[in-house]
């Protein structure tokens, strides 16, 4: 081989190297994307949220536009809310909702916003703590929902649905209870007219849910204190149809079990 040739081959060689090189350290290669993906997912799993927070985020600037970038969004969105971060979880997966309308995880997206509104460390689905959730303010459990009712309208065969289903019920006797706790406050200090409106709302909106009974017995008994004899009235029939065999027709007002705790 002349001069030429060794030179032309030694400069192929270099171009061959570099590109090996190249192929190998681009950090927007597959291998490299996996690698990433691996390690947030170790730090997910080791409870190392921030770190992970940090891998994910690279993920998504690097592989836009593809399925491990929309993957990568909602499991950022889990290690904000992991981490205390309620708000940039929510915000993120808003995010992706509007950039992702045709994803095939929007329904996983739609219940995760959900989960995360939904007090699920008081929940059904967790520990029962020695709180009443009627007590605790209840603009989450309105977030939640209307995001479980989201996805049963639009996703009625997800396999998320059956369980939002569940929650939904839950947090309307929650919502309920709440109403009912407003009345009673407002009852035991005098104020009739408010505590039978209260009540009244909480008849109205929410029929079916437990608190539903002693609404009904608040309502009456406003009325009694007001001397509204035909609302009483109206009030007591109400409540004799709805709840037969209710202790409040019995033994007046209850200090029972809330509905919520279930042992």
């Amino acid at each position: 081989m002349g001069r030429t040739g060794l030179a032309a081959a030694m400069v192929l060689a270099v171009t061959l190297a570099g590109c090996s090189s190249t192929a190998k350290d681009d950090p927007n290669s597959q291998a490299s994307l996996d690698k990433l993906y691996a390690d947030a997912k170790d730090d997910l799993q080791g409870g190392s949220y921030d770190r992970a927070i940090k891998t994910l985020e690279r993920i998504e600037g690097r592989a836009a536009g593809t399925l491990m970038a929309q993957q990568a969004t909602l499991e950022l969105a889990w290690a904000n809310y992991k981490s205390g971060e309620r708000a940039q979880a929510l915000s993120t997966l808003d995010r992706f909702i509007k950039l992702n309308p045709s994803s095939p995880a929007l329904d996983y997206a739609i219940y995760m916003k959900g989960v995360i509104n939904f007090n699920d460390d008081l929940g059904l689905f967790g520990s029962i703590a020695r709180q009443d959730l009627s007590e605790r303010d209840q603009q989450a459990s309105r977030d939640a929902l209307l995001a479980f009712r989201q996805l049963v309208d639009q996703y009625p065969q997800s396999k998320y649905t059956p369980d939002a289903s569940q929650r939904i019920d839950y947090i309307l006797n929650t919502l309920a209870a709440y109403e009912v706790h407003v009345a009673r406050y407002y009852y035991k200090r005098g104020a009739y007219v408010a505590a039978a409106n209260r009540a009244q709302q909480a008849v109205q909106e929410f029929q079916r849910a437990p608190a539903a009974e002693e609404a009904l017995f608040l309502m009456m008994q406003s009325y009694e204190k007001l001397d509204l004899k035909p609302l009483r009235d109206d009030a007591e029939r109400v409540l004799r149809k709805s709840f037969p065999n209710s202790a409040y027709l019995r033994e007046g007002f209850v200090d029972g079990k809330a509905w919520w705790k279930l042992w």
